[in-house]
């Protein structure tokens, strides 16, 4: 399967309203849909479970999307998320969309999480603890 290197895979139905007057999927959705699948990687990985403590937590930095084919409706997309990239406080999440209907990716995207915060309002290094989570995660797969 074209995901079986993403540890976290959010399985999405294509809505009729998620198409636009060129009766494609619009740009804006594609955000959500990485959106849907970052919160997949962070409840199935057990970060949402780490984070009740720390007083800090994820936010976005960046986030980028590459448009590979058009998506119509009715299709399921087929949304994996995987670390890309750990720094000092960021990680950089990868994003591949497979449309099931036309059997191929249709989109690539990063997102950029930043450990934050919030009462601060400053980065703070990701803990030891969020990277040995982090790490588990990723060699399940």
């Amino acid at each position: 399967m074209a995901l079986e290197k993403f540890p976290a895979v959010a399985a999405i139905p294509v809505q009729w309203g998620d198409q636009d007057v060129f009766q494609h999927v619009n740009n804006a959705h594609y955000f959500r849909w990485f959106e849907s699948s970052r919160v997949e990687y962070w409840h199935k990985s057990g970060l949402f479970d780490a984070l009740k403590g720390p007083g800090y937590g994820p936010i976005l930095a960046s986030v980028t999307c590459n448009y590979k084919r058009q998506i119509r409706f009715p299709d399921t997309v087929l949304v994996g998320t995987k670390v890309e990239k750990m720094g000092v406080s960021s990680v950089t999440l990868a994003h591949d969309v497979f449309s099931e209907t036309n059997n191929a990716l249709s989109a690539t995207g990063t997102s950029v999480i930043v450990m934050f915060d919030y009462q601060k309002q400053h980065p703070v290094p990701i803990s030891e603890e969020f990277k040995a989570i982090f790490d588990a995660f990723e060699a399940s797969v």
